[in-house]
């Protein structure tokens, strides 16, 4: 199975008008960081967990040419802001697009892109068909996909682990029952926003702190803001096992 980051970025803090921080402004590649999301690739199956508004340029950026289905985490904009580019898809492989998303999720993407879901179907819309995703194990084209109920301050979003790898983005508290589905994870994603408190989401120190409690052999940290710093310096702070990941990076496990 191959993970591709597509994006491992996040809309907080990020300023409308370009931004002229150091950050932004740097000439390293890994300082530059799309929305967060992830494609997964295995036997000859292609997915892709969230749509953030970047998602046209993440099928782009990676030649990506056949797409079974999207999973979805949770409903913000920068998670679902690229629904409407899948209609790309649709034109190529002519079928619909599964879409994996629990009930709240859906009446999110309902509300949101009306015109996909009216009586009406304006040509070259969207067409795609939803799957329910509940908080147990899913199985989607062979694969099987185990959510994980985090919390996002207040809303529940889900994580999923597949097979022995796990990607969580979007929160920061992760119940005791929930750590159990996690637990003998080779690899870890989990988000880590800045070094400053956050109302939801784990700061840095958290999710070092979190990844030495449940241990796998390597680790990444996604949903970064230019606040966490530059790439290079922020990687010299991190034990051994854990890395900041990047846009584009893929490994296989």
């Amino acid at each position: 199975m191959r993970i591709t980051f597509l994006g491992t970025g996040t809309s907080q803090g990020v300023p409308i008008i370009a931004c002229q921080c150091y950050v932004c402004q740097s000439k390293d590649t890994k300082d530059k960081r799309l929305r967060s999301s992830i494609l997964i690739e295995d036997k000859g199956k292609v997915f892709v967990i969230d749509t953030g508004p970047d998602f046209r340029q993440q099928m782009l950026r990676e030649s990506v040419k056949t797409l079974d289905a999207v999973i979805y985490t949770h409903e913000h904009k920068d998670h679902t802001g690229g629904f409407d580019d899948i209609r790309a898809f649709n034109y190529v492989q002519s079928k619909e697009m599964d879409i994996y998303a629990s009930e709240r999720v859906q009446q999110a993407i309902r509300r949101d892109y009306a015109y996909v879901f009216s009586d009406f179907k304006y040509p070259g819309i969207p067409e795609i068909k939803f799957h329910l995703l509940e908080n147990k194990l899913t199985s989607i084209e062979g694969l099987n996909f185990l959510p994980i109920e985090v919390m996002h301050y207040k809303l529940p979003v889900f994580g999923f682990r597949i097979n022995d790898f796990t990607y969580i983005t979007d929160a920061n508290y992760i119940s005791d029952m929930e750590k159990e589905k996690i637990k003998g994870s080779k690899i870890i994603v989990i988000n880590a926003l800045r070094k400053e408190a956050h109302i939801s989401h784990y700061t840095f120190e958290e999710a070092i702190k979190l990844m030495e409690e449940l241990k796998p052999e390597k680790a990444y940290l996604t949903h970064i803001s230019h606040q966490l710093g530059l790439h290079s310096e922020v990687e010299k702070e991190l034990p051994a096992f854990i890395s900041l990941a990047y846009d584009g990076l893929k490994i296989e496990i």
